[in-house]
């Protein structure tokens, strides 16, 4: 039988399983391992710690076949209420607005004039077309900042339905994330919209930006099960989610160069998820450039290590919400 311990033990040997095959692959993949250093070992050992939990959490699941069947009943049983949510959530955001749905596309484009008029002087030496470049990381920083945020509270604000009947738990931040992705189609309408106004270069990776868009969904989902869950058991973090969130903003590139950031740093940067999502939307939108096989692997391992934490951290708790709500 798999207990917790178990799991916890396989754990740590998969990642030093997982840190040595990571160090025999070619430079080629995985960069030269002279130049980064100490720091070039503790990105291998991160990547080999996200990849034993992924395998961890995949594991648990086939070992627990009956409870994950059971959970894709219920998500089928409650899928119609995961649409109300959904529609209430893009209906509300908007109501009795004159312009209504329209915010959606304003919003990202007011931003992007608001932020060009500020930083297009300090960096119009240093980034070509910069009302594009600036979008490009708004719409996805953005999709991740809505995201969270919103679906921070929502098992908190769906206590009322939560003491009243049964509901899987998971459906309220899962909803808000779904709501904020069809916001994310209107901000890929500005930016696209700009970038022809711009008459910025277009390439064919375009049609590859579904890519990252996954990678920042994933991701955004499993941090919007942990902060959903957190939160019912600490309030405050609500409060402090808005500085860490300024913080991070701010160590994403989304309106200054990345020339900007100084060479020593650029690896603390590379362990930053959103630098790496941004950056492959741009890689695409911008640049014309497929990102490689190691690119791809940093990405999707931050994404689903979120989201196996998120949905750890949520399905374990989820019983004791009712004693806080």
């Amino acid at each position: 039988m798999m207990t917790k311990k178990r799991l916890a033990l396989l754990t740590v040997f998969m990642t030093f399983s997982y840190f040595v095959l990571l160090l025999l692959l070619p430079e080629s993949v995985i960069g030269n391992r002279a130049e980064s250093g100490l720091l070039f070992f503790f990105k291998i050992g991160f990547l080999g710690m996200t990849a034993a939990i992924v395998t961890a959490i995949i594991l648990a699941v086939i070992l627990k076949r009956e409870f994950v069947k059971h959970q894709i009943s219920t998500f089928s049983r409650f899928k119609y209420l995961l649409g109300l949510l959904v529609k209430r959530d893009f209906q509300s955001r908007y109501r009795k607005s004159v312009l209504g749905v329209l915010w959606s596309l304003l919003n990202p484009l007011l931003t992007m004039l608001v932020m060009t008029m500020v930083f297009s002087y300090m960096f119009k030496n240093e980034i070509e077309n910069f009302p594009v470049y600036l979008l490009s990381g708004l719409v996805m920083f953005g999709f991740f900042n809505e995201s969270t945020t919103s679906a921070m509270g929502s098992v908190v604000g769906g206590g009322a339905i939560i003491k009243k009947v049964y509901v899987p738990k998971y459906i309220f931040p899962i909803s808000r994330v779904l709501s904020s992705l069809v916001n994310l189609f209107f901000s890929l309408l500005a930016f696209v919209l700009v970038a022809v106004v711009t008459r910025a270069p277009f390439h064919w990776t375009i049609f590859l930006i579904p890519i990252p868009i996954v990678y920042v969904f994933v991701f955004s989902l499993g941090m919007a099960m942990l902060l959903s869950s957190l939160v019912v058991f600490f309030r405050d973090l609500s409060y402090l989610y808005g500085i860490i969130l300024t913080l991070w903003m701010y160590l994403t590139p989304l309106f200054y160069p990345v020339s900007a950031i100084p060479e020593r740093l650029m690896p603390f940067y590379g362990l930053n998820p959103m630098y790496q999502f941004v950056d492959y939307f741009r890689n695409l939108a911008l640049y014309g450039n497929i990102p490689g096989l190691w690119t791809n692997a940093v990405c999707a391992g931050f994404s689903l290590a979120a989201l196996c934490v998120g949905t750890y951290t949520f399905m374990t708790k989820q019983d004791r919400y009712i004693l806080y709500l």
